[in-house]
């Protein structure tokens, strides 16, 4: 994008249960044309512990963006949206629902609890890569993050 100068890497916080999903994730940014620094857990109850900084986080950035997963184990994505809205520090945070749902319950449920975006995970490899690329040109090269 020429005229975009970036000072600073984005932080994105995968959260993702799936080793395959979370490889072709990290795979996708990692080649792609914004500068990142992706951090990465597999369940809800790691995600909160990452996102309060509690052990063995305590050192980690903030993260500018959130990719989440619905059906994790431990803790839920819906009850990891839910306590990131609702928590004054974290709730500025855009959270991008990525999961295999396309229940229209799953799809409510998620807006109703202010998550930025609902995107359904294509199966197809390349179909993925191309989506994880538009979520990388949209949210970290067009859209305005906050800086707290």
């Amino acid at each position: 994008m020429s005229g975009h100068t970036q000072v600073k890497p984005i932080e994105i916080l995968l959260v993702e249960d799936s080793p395959s999903d979370a490889d072709l994730a990290m795979e996708a940014l990692s080649n792609g044309k914004i500068l990142n620094n992706l951090h990465f857990v597999e369940d809800g109850v790691e995600a909160i512990k990452f996102l309060r900084k509690k052990a063995p986080y305590m050192e980690v950035p903030r993260p500018d963006l959130i990719l989440l997963d619905l059906n994790l184990p431990k803790k839920s994505g819906v009850e990891v949206l839910k306590e990131i809205k609702t928590d004054p520090n974290l709730k500025l945070i855009p959270v991008l629902i990525l999961t295999t749902s396309a229940a229209q319950e799953d799809i409510i449920k998620s807006y109703s609890l202010h998550a930025n975006c609902y995107i359904t995970k294509p199966v197809d490899f390349l179909q993925f890569t191309k989506v994880v690329r538009l979520i990388e040109e949209f949210w970290l090269a067009v859209v305005k993050l906050p800086i707290v």
